[in-house]
């Protein structure tokens, strides 16, 4: 097998578009361009990660990034100890029609629907695939009770492995419903029963299936501003008018003077991502406004679980008496992300338009994900669980907020009582140098002016800490500590 000349790589991100693309993106799509159209060749050895960063003066995160991506893909095969190889065999030249008289010529590239180009345009959603100081988001897998969780499966393949070979209920089975309706019921407020609870495999699904149903072109959402992504993907897919609403210490900032929306998007308990509690005030102000105006709210109740410095506040839904609000959480972060587990408490009305949606998408979860997760939390699993993991989580804070007091004189953390990860104000203007050296040192470093919605003149990084242990967060703030902001 031959590696790939030289020179292939002088001119190759010149062959990728610009237009809106990190650094990945393009090396990514100049890759496949390359790929497809036979100048690599299947096969084909790939340069090892530091020769192409060195090459296209990247740093070598960005091009194992790009790798990764594509092995993903299908388009490169990497083999331990060997390197990287193009997996595919592309077609060098297009197929070539006899063009009949009157007959329109081939188009080379299939046009997407509006709606699809609207999708592709928001740049999709990607969560961080493997452990890396600082990536956002993760919870600690290495402390989850693997031995427990395999008991429970094996337990339940003894007992009904035919039952749960079949398909599955739409809504989600009921003893997860129901095991979920009692935890939500308890601690967090919510007033439901097992039938308003619909089970998905994401709370990203449950966004997209409520702008599917919700939303016709052209209908104002409010959010957050600095606020979730994967929100602001899903609604601006939909079509919607997306109306970005400030956030400051008491959480969102309403303005109830604008034309009322259509659906309004919230993270109330623990704003993402500046942590800030939507004060009781706001909270009983916006249900009123909702119910005046006929306005959906969406209540994104993300990681309550985890809030170290006090209990968290009630969910909004259990404000709500007019049936406008409506209540997503997931198991990602409590338990762990592949286990594809999440929900929405609908209001009554919702149920069986949400649920026969929802068959349309991809029927249901897998039901032996769903009978094992009810019995962890039904023989109490899920509550010590949690019990630890907040502990653990609490003191992994402390120390990042320590370290980062000790070492980046620079960096000023924003409210810190609770979640995954933290917010760190940076110097004005230096976050994208900042970014860039961290990636050199292999450091995540994501950023926090990226999740506003209008540019912002905002510099700071969102740096998890939750799957870490306490040397690794301490031997990355080292690597930190060697930035120089300028």
């Amino acid at each position: 097998m031959k590696t790939a000349q030289p020179s292939l790589w002088m001119g190759l991100m010149d062959t990728s578009e610009r237009s809106g693309m990190g650094l990945r993106e393009r090396l990514c799509s100049a890759l496949r361009n390359a790929m497809r159209g036979g100048t690599l060749t299947q096969g084909a050895r790939l340069p090892a990660s530091r020769v192409l960063a060195r090459d296209l003066a990247l740093s070598r995160v960005t091009v194992e990034a790009a790798y990764t991506q594509l092995e993903a893909e299908g388009y490169v095969v990497r083999r331990r100890g060997q390197g990287s190889f193009v997996a595919v065999q592309a077609s060098i030249a297009p197929i070539q029609a006899k063009r009949r008289s009157g007959a329109s010529p081939l188009v080379a590239n299939a046009l997407l629907s509006q709606r699809g180009q609207g999708m592709v345009d928001t740049g999709g959603c990607m969560e961080p695939m493997r452990l890396q100081a600082f990536a956002a988001g993760s919870p600690d897998l290495r402390a989850f009770p693997q031995t427990l969780w395999r008991q429970l499966t094996n337990k339940r393949l003894r007992l009904s492995p035919e039952a749960l070979m079949r398909y599955g209920d739409p809504q989600g089975r009921e003893d997860l419903r129901e095991a979920i309706a009692q935890y939500l019921v308890a601690s967090r407020g919510v007033r439901c029963t097992a039938r308003q609870v619909l089970v998905l495999t994401s709370s990203q699904q449950a966004l997209q299936l409520l702008a599917a149903l919700l939303l016709d072109l052209g209908d104002r959402v409010w959010l957050e501003d600095p606020g979730y992504r994967g929100a602001r993907t899903a609604f601006a897919a939909s079509g919607a008018e997306l109306v970005p609403l400030p956030v400051d210490a008491q959480g969102l900032a309403s303005d109830f003077t604008l034309p009322a929306p259509r659906l309004i998007y919230v993270t109330p308990t623990h704003q993402y991502p500046t942590g800030h509690t939507l004060s009781l005030q706001r909270r009983m102000s916006l249900v009123g406004y909702a119910q005046s105006v006929g306005s959906w709210i969406v209540e994104d109740d993300y990681d309550s679980e985890f809030l170290y410095d006090a209990r968290p506040t009630p969910s909004l839904q259990g404000l709500d008496d007019g049936n406008r609000v409506i209540y997503i959480g997931t198991f990602s972060k409590t338990l762990f992300p592949s286990l594809r587990i999440a929900y929405a408490v609908l209001p009554e009305a919702l149920v069986q338009p949400l649920v026969t949606a929802r068959s349309v998408y991809d029927g249901h979860v897998a039901q032996l994900a769903q009978a094992v997760t009810a019995d962890f939390m039904v023989q109490g699993h899920f509550a010590a669980h949690l019990r630890l993991m907040r502990l653990l989580y609490r003191s992994r804070r402390d120390l990042l907020l320590e370290l980062i007091a000790r070492k980046l004189p620079w960096a000023v953390p924003l409210n810190a009582a609770g979640g995954l990860q933290l917010s760190v104000m940076l110097p004005p203007g230096t976050e994208a140098n900042l970014t860039h050296q961290a990636a050199e040192r292999g450091i995540a470093t994501p950023s926090f002016s990226a999740l506003y919605s209008r540019p912002a003149a905002v510099d700071g990084w969102l740096l998890g800490f939750a799957a870490l242990y306490p040397a690794e967060i301490d031997a990355a703030m080292v690597q930190l500590a060697k930035l120089k902001p300028r």
